[in-house]
């Protein structure tokens, strides 16, 4: 799969705006994911470490802990990924805080394997508490998320970051950012799935919020939604509907955790279900 121009995106994601067609995104953990959502029809696929962890049945916040290399890991997910990939953009989870990576070089790297775009994960921005305070005061801070972007975007990839709050935004819009995910916390449902989450209905008024933050910064910013208690489809249209901002939903743990969860449990019921009589 061969990257596809950041400008041909954009025109072909607000086109979609103007008609009132809503953008879908989706995480892939594998190469299976990926190819099912392209025959979907889905708009952009990302792929970052968090992918790989939350399809070995481990959650996804196993992305924001010490048990591999994301960055790594997201460019060996590249190889499984992309070759399967035929016309979607794919995107990489890049950590941005990584202390060992010139962000210049790998990002280079990243345009290279043929990926379309970046997003920041994993982030820091999922963290708070006295651990986050010390992650900002010990150099490994939000706005290294930001910076990567402002890069990204300098160097042709389509940006998607995730954003925590009305100052994400507008400081991922001040960078350029074109799509802005106003992301509310981990997915819930399922078997690995959050079981705390904000109320769905409190998720329209503060996704404009936050949206009025970016589209102050930059006008034609795109909006999705993602996570928290928006995790089915049904979820994803109430937010659409009831937002005067919000573009589209993309979904990780909604577009590949939750549907295989429930396609293997009611497959292999069906199996114990048949009788030999």
């Amino acid at each position: 799969m061969a990257a596809i121009d950041r400008q041909t995106l954009l025109t072909r994601f607000h086109a979609m705006i103007a008609r009132g067609e809503p953008i879908v995104g989706g995480g892939a953990g594998t190469g299976l994911s990926a190819k099912c959502e392209e025959a979907g029809g889905i708009d952009l696929i990302v792929i970052y470490n968090s992918g790989r962890f939350r399809m070995a049945g481990r959650g996804s916040l196993s992305g924001l802990m010490p048990y591999g290399d994301a960055n790594a890991i997201v460019m060996e997910m590249a190889a499984e990924v992309l070759p399967v990939v035929k016309k979607t953009p794919v995107l990489a989870g890049v950590c941005a805080t990584d202390p060992f990576r010139s962000m210049e070089r790998f990002l280079d790297e990243v345009k290279a394997a043929g990926f379309s775009g970046v997003q920041n994960f994993p982030t820091v921005g999922l963290i708070d508490g006295s651990f986050r305070i010390g992650l900002e005061e010990t150099g490994m801070s939000y706005a290294l998320e930001v910076e990567m972007i402002a890069l990204a975007g300098a160097k042709g990839l389509l940006t998607t970051p995730y954003v925590f709050s009305a100052d994400d935004a507008a400081a991922m819009a001040g960078a350029g950012a074109d799509i802005i995910v106003c992301h509310f916390g981990l997915t819930a449902g399922g078997a690995i799935g959050a079981q705390t989450a904000l109320k769905l209905e409190d998720v329209p008024a503060m996704l404009d919020t936050w949206a009025a933050a970016a589209l102050a910064v930059k006008p034609d910013a795109i909006i999705l939604v993602h996570g928290g208690p928006v995790a089915e489809p049904s979820d994803a249209e109430f937010v659409i509907k009831n937002s005067r901002h919000c573009h589209g939903f993309y979904g990780a743990s909604s577009m590949e955790r939750l549907p295989v969860e429930v396609a293997i449990r009611e497959q292999t019921r069906k199996f114990k279900a048949i009788s030999r009589s």
